[in-house]
């Protein structure tokens, strides 16, 4: 059965279809409310005017579908595909960065807490997302400081001989040694921060003022003076929070400008009536929206706005608005010349898909979301994401997704396509960030605790396990500090083991700087993949030196591996200025070893040939070098050439040896 007739055979309800290509790959991944007359449409004669749904059509040779009850079923399903599959037609969600969560790992022994930007099913509680950034490490802070949970890579499988310095500084109850800690307390410890990151402050601090009391009675004073220290601070952030709800609702703005076929799209978080953070999102290449055009090749919304717009002297009000969002919209187009439009670029089928690849299957929500642009499952998916909050328990509220078309509403939307036109311009211009960008979107990128000052990188080299040496080189303030580079010859391995001598290296470094009681980097970084970066990690335990950041890089990939989270690699669009800092830091560390190493090579060469010649002693290979300059040109050298510099027996025996 061929394509064509497979269509004719297919059902009229709602649902999911899969194209094909003839190698049997998904190429594109669109719903309908009638999947036969939809997947039809593709082929109506005269359908497409563009060259990239022109191609889908080409290239498609088969369809597959799936049936469901209903169109937010439809919807539902045809996000989870687009992002287990990524068909190339489809539009993928590219995000310049992602926002931190508090992670509590229930399913250890002794849980912790962590920062992280991954959300796996891995038994672990996570709470977020946070922004600004630093106000989850805020968050972790306080819980090493007032409940004790550590965010150490210590074993807690096993016992160890004594505590880190977390310990004697009360920022840790200690359960890496027997004895410091009890599983109750521990366990006490972690309920608590549960209730904390659960916002159940009340529940909190009523529980805390009946163990101050049980222990007041016990006359345990100290243990009651901790519970009173908490239940104050936890109050204090209960107020803080009481009088920031007040100033307005959660919402998220959004903005875009498209040109050249590139599209950067900005997003506000504005929290508590404040914006909070800003996010970036990039496209180079567009796809088409194809699912989202009806047979005639003019866009549902666009058919809509006209009909709305026929009808507006009637239909007063909700549709009359909309005409007016969809009008308006035009002007927030984000086009180089605004009385012009972007060929190929539907703003409102790309916020149906973007926005529901965004929101769908997040733990979090805000209550409203403002658009430039209407488009088709604005309200469908207004229910989507409103059930979607009520069955995660999160919060019973019903999600917005407004276009406003004036007042302070519409200038948040102006706003956030003036930036996305100069994310644009930092993007697809080429204009270099400057250095505090850069290390904000490093501290991003791999989840630091700061803005990275320091970073110090190391590199093998060697031939064969022969004359093995490391470098180390030193970025700072945004340029290489070279005066800070550092050499060295391994000392301790034999034959080729990057990674023992990798451990060899860090270990000298890094106790050296004990001893001189200096500070460490902010970052370490490691030219190599995984075998390096646990070998480094080997060495910084050995010295007792814990929540110390460190990543690798691996050469062909141009992967980033962080220690504690390589289960996750970071993967950096090869044009984020942060990718291209870490292989600047990387190739020279590069450069660095590979010099030191054929220097090394040289000398040995220079050393050991000569001196192999009977009669040639360390005196006389010496001069010649000195003479000659090198080994080959003594090798090239006549007999009366040597003869001016040694004897006429050692010159002999020079010529017979290279003789041979």
């Amino acid at each position: 059965m061929d394509l064509l007739q497979k269509i004719r055979t297919l059902p009229t309800e709602p649902g999911v279809y899969l194209y094909k290509n003839a190698e049997g790959e998904i190429i594109y991944i669109g719903k309908a409310k009638n999947l036969r007359s939809r997947v039809g449409s593709y082929f109506h004669e005269g359908r497409w005017t563009d060259a990239k749904t022109g191609t889908l059509v080409r290239e498609a040779v088969d369809v597959d579908y799936i049936v469901v009850a209903n169109n937010k079923e439809a919807l539902a399903l045809e996000n989870n595909l687009i992002k287990q599959r990524k068909p190339r037609f489809n539009i993928l969600l590219r995000d310049d960065k992602t926002y931190p969560y508090v992670k509590l790992t229930l399913g250890e022994r002794y849980p912790r807490v962590y920062v992280t930007r991954r959300l796996r099913k891995d038994g672990s509680e996570y709470y977020g997302p946070y922004f600004p950034t630093s106000l989850a490490y805020r968050i972790v802070d306080l819980i090493h400081r007032h409940f004790l949970v550590p965010s150490c890579k210590v074993d807690l499988t096993r016992y160890h001989p004594r505590p880190c310095l977390q310990y004697y500084i009360r920022r840790c109850l200690g359960p890496c040694v027997e004895k410091l800690t009890t599983p109750e307390a521990y366990r006490e410890a972690v309920r608590d921060v549960k209730l904390f990151l659960e916002g159940r402050q009340t529940d909190l601090v009523r529980s805390l003022r009946e163990r101050m009391a049980q222990a007041a009675a016990a006359e345990e004073f100290e243990r009651a003076a901790k519970y009173r220290d908490l239940i104050s601070t936890v109050e204090q952030l209960q107020e803080k929070q009481r009088m920031a709800s007040v100033e307005g609702d959660d919402a998220d703005v959004f903005g875009y400008h498209c040109e050249n076929g590139m599209l950067a799209v900005n997003l506000f978080h504005m929290r508590s009536g404040r914006v909070l953070d800003r996010r970036e999102f990039f496209w180079e290449d567009m796809p088409e929206f194809a699912a989202h055009t009806g047979a005639t090749g003019v866009s549902p919304i666009a058919e809509e706005a006209t009909v709305r717009l026929a009808n507006a002297t009637t239909h007063v009000g909700t549709d009359a608005s909309s005409v007016q969002a969809e009008q308006s919209s035009a002007r927030f187009s984000g086009d180089s010349n605004p009385g012009e439009d972007q060929p190929d670029f539907d703003p409102g089928a790309f916020f149906s898909a973007f926005l529901a690849q965004l929101y769908l299957g997040q733990p979090y929500v805000p209550r409203c979301i403002y658009v430039p642009t209407n488009f088709e499952d604005r309200e469908m998916l207004e229910e989507l994401l409103s059930e979607q909050l009520a069955n995660s328990g999160t919060r019973a509220t019903r999600v917005h997704i407004e276009v406003p078309l004036r007042g302070e509403k519409r200038s948040l939307i102006d706003l956030a396509g003036n930036n996305a036109k100069q994310s644009y311009d930092q993007r697809f211009r080429v204009m270099k960030p400057n250095t505090r960008a850069v290390q904000e979107a490093l501290q991003d990128a791999l989840t630091l605790a700061e803005r990275p000052k320091r970073i110090e990188c190391f590199d093998i080299s060697h031939i064969q396990g022969a004359e093995t040496v490391a470098s180390m080189v030193v970025w700072e303030d945004g340029r290489m500090k070279k005066s800070d580079y550092r050499k060295f010859i391994i000392k301790t391995v034999e034959g080729v083991d990057d990674f023992a001598a990798m451990r060899e290296v860090v270990t000298r470094r890094y106790k050296r700087l004990q001893e001189e009681n200096k500070n460490m980097p902010s970052l370490i970084l490691i030219d190599g993949g995984l075998g390096q970066l646990h070998a480094a990690a080997q060495a910084l335990e050995s010295l007792e030196i814990i929540n110390q950041p460190l990543a690798s890089i691996a050469k062909r990939e141009e992967i980033i591996y962080v220690y504690g989270q390589e289960d996750d690699p970071v993967v950096l669009d090869h044009h984020a200025p942060v990718l291209h800092l870490v292989q600047q830091i990387r190739d020279e560390a590069h450069r660095f070893a590979v010099t030191f190493h054929r220097k090394r090579r040289q000398m040995r060469d220079r050393s050991t040939e000569l001196l192999e010649i009977p009669g040639v002693g360390a005196t006389t290979t010496r001069r010649l070098l000195e003479h000659f300059g090198s080994v080959q040109a003594v090798r090239q050298a006549d007999a009366a050439a040597l003869s001016a510099v040694v004897t006429r027996t050692q010159a002999e025996a020079i010529l017979e040896h290279f003789r041979k």
